[in-house]
């Protein structure tokens, strides 16, 4: 069983910065062998994929993200990260850390990804 415990979400104002943090455990699972990423649900809307890394360390973003998100991964800790800039009041969202036992180009399909952290708030005021 693979288990993923995110921390580092809170309440910042617009402009700020959260860096979230991702960690994994468990058996049968090679942390660095496969595509992780973040996904964030804002109220009354749909889940969306923030940030993608491959087993190659490529990374993927969308589009409303890019230039002030990085996903990066340590495998020497088994974690990921998410470091935050210039955050808005629409980046407020649960964000969750996902795990994949998939290979290859990382998608951006929530149901492409098998274990999921809990979720942790982030919450930008204006």
């Amino acid at each position: 069983q693979v288990q993923l415990q995110e921390s580092g979400g809170g309440s910042v104002q617009s402009g700020g910065s959260l860096r979230l943090s991702c960690a994994v455990s468990g058996t049968g699972y090679t942390y660095n062998n496969y595509c992780m990423g973040w996904f964030r649900e804002a109220p009354g809307k749909e889940r969306e994929g923030v940030a993608v890394t491959g087993s190659d360390g490529g990374t993927g973003y969308a589009e409303s993200v890019k230039g002030r998100f990085t996903i990066s991964r340590d495998n020497a800790k088994n974690t990921l990260y998410l470091q935050m800039n210039n955050l808005t009041p629409e980046d407020t969202a649960v964000y969750y850390c996902v795990a994949s036992r998939s290979s290859g180009a990382c998608s951006f399909t929530p149901t492409w990804y098998n274990y999921w952290g809990q979720g942790t708030q982030v919450t930008v005021s204006s």
